[in-house]
């Protein structure tokens, strides 16, 4: 048994069934939006609060699951890349229903050696073999736990789900490299069925096509860089001491290698080292790394804003628009605008300072997903490109990873407001000129903030915030190019 997985208390923990309250009841300890003359966008919140609650499920009792969960919406089996998306917004029902626990079931199915199947069936069996090339990934479960983490401080999770995530690390640079440490995967492995990446004669979904594939080396690289944060602050320099160099390498790899410095884009890279020509948004996870310079991702980041590649009526389509099997149906991932991809690329983006073009992408999706659900009354799997409508036979009631535009977007990206609790530090990055705030939003273990921003009339105007805590904490307001950082202790404050 790797060592690590010998820590997982998951694997041999007892079954704990939670029996969700109403929704009635989830209202009364769900964050409270408003919005000054948007009360279809509020709507809009609540109903998908409401569909994400019909969607928790009661493990078997013979299943081997250890809690209740929140399934994807999708066929009765947990995905990996479904729930580490739909846990990024349930985290603000906290209060409500341990939704993160959810991920727990995937712990508590983990392999001596590691693995971990991306999709297993309700009655806990997985769905793959290990070493089937679609059996696993994409890793983006460390990323679901550190945004957790940022939002509740929660150390005891932090301490448990650590070894577990750094024993599925080290089974997928074991089992999903190359012999010069680069990754590989597939169409169902990468969460993208069926993008146009493999070369001719290789199957695009089951096969690796004997390529580098550039999101899964991306992703690597981002959870490399979670588990060392982690590992330093849970003091666990053995396990991570290999991670530092990891990065490093696949880096080098990555910028010598897969970049086009006459396209200014990162592409998969090819058996013959030939690169890919498709343009897909799996390049995008390198906002979430150091990878690039600052030209080069400035570069990347301008086919976003470029109306024959990434810029269409809905953005951000997962295939560029001049692809020659885009769709404007979207038909899945050869076109189809996905929210999981979409929260990555707009939190990439603020997080690496492009705050105007993330809030660009931001409102166009919401208002492309509001529109959508103005005429069907619902959220759907993934939408169509071209047009504000669900995609090709896209699920609907899809709550699901399309919670997240209307909840952890809402709030995070058009609100505005994100925590980090590592540091005391609420951020209010205020674009709206509308009145709006959110009440008994969730900060740290105990912690509920009310936020209200008045109303301005540009915005150079520096906003009015008043706050009202029950915790101390350091707030950043900023608006336009202009900050305030302002310690304040629990009490109300106008800042």
């Amino acid at each position: 048994m790797e060592t690590l997985v010998a820590e997982n208390s998951f694997r041999t923990t007892k079954q704990v069934k939670h029996k969700p309250g109403t929704f009635e009841q989830a209202k009364k300890l769900l964050p409270v939006p408003y919005w000054e003359g948007h009360s279809a966008e509020i709507d809009m919140y609540w109903k998908a609060w409401q569909l994400g609650i019909k969607n928790i499920c009661q493990p078997l009792d013979d299943s081997g699951f250890v809690t209740s969960y929140i399934a994807p919406a999708y066929n009765g089996n947990i995905f990996m890349w479904d729930d580490a998306f739909i846990t990024m917004f349930c985290r603000y029902g906290r209060n409500f229903f341990p939704f993160q626990n959810t991920l727990d079931n995937f712990y508590a199915k983990q392999h001596p050696d590691g693995f971990i199947c991306r999709e297993i069936r309700a009655d806990g069996s997985d769905c793959f073999g290990r070493y089937d090339p679609t059996s696993t990934g994409p890793n983006l479960l460390p990323w679901s736990e550190w945004l957790y983490y940022t939002q509740f401080g929660d150390d005891s999770r932090l301490n448990k789900v650590f070894p577990v995530l750094a024993a599925y690390y080290k089974w997928l640079k074991l089992n999903r490299t190359w012999r010069n440490g680069t990754y590989w995967s597939s169409g169902w492995g990468t969460g993208m069925d069926n993008m146009p990446r493999v070369p001719e004669g290789y199957n695009t979904i089951y096969s690796n096509g004997h390529m580098i594939w550039l999101d899964a080396c991306l992703q690597q690289i981002m959870v490399a860089k979670i588990l060392l944060k982690m590992g330093f602050y849970l003091e666990r320099w053995q396990e991570i001491e290999e991670f530092e160099d990891d990065i490093r390498n696949l880096s080098d790899y990555i910028n010598k290698h897969m970049w086009s410095e006459k396209d200014g884009f990162l592409y998969d890279q090819f058996a013959n080292d030939s690169l890919s020509s498709t343009q897909g948004i799996y390049a995008y996870w390198a906002l979430h790394t150091d990878v690039l310079p600052k030209d080069r991702l400035d570069k990347l980041v301008s086919h976003l804003s470029d109306t024959a590649k990434f810029n269409r009526p809905h953005r951000v389509p997962s295939l560029s628009y001049d692809h020659p099997k885009y769709k404007s149906n979207g038909r899945y991932w050869v076109g189809g605008v996905w929210p999981g991809t979409n929260y990555m690329v707009i939190s990439g983006l603020v997080n690496k300072g492009y705050r105007q073009l993330a809030w660009d992408i931001a409102m166009n999706h919401y208002n492309n997903v509001l529109e959508v659900f103005r005429k069907t009354g619902t959220f759907w799997e993934y939408y169509a490109p071209e047009d504000a409508a669900p995609g090709f036979m896209a699920r609907k009631d899809f709550v699901g990873w399309t919670g997240l535009p209307p909840i952890a977007e809402l709030i995070e990206y058009i609100f505005g407001i994100r925590a980090n609790v590592e540091d005391s530090r609420l951020t209010i990055d205020v674009n709206l000129t509308d009145a709006y705030g959110v009440c008994r939003y969730p900060f740290g273990q105990s912690g509920l903030i009310d936020i209200k921003v008045a109303k301005r009339t540009s915005k150079d105007e520096k906003p009015k915030v008043t706050v009202k805590t029950n915790t101390p904490m350091e707030i950043t307001l900023m608006w336009g190019d202009r900050l305030q950082t302002t310690h304040v202790k629990a009490g109300t404050h106008t800042l």
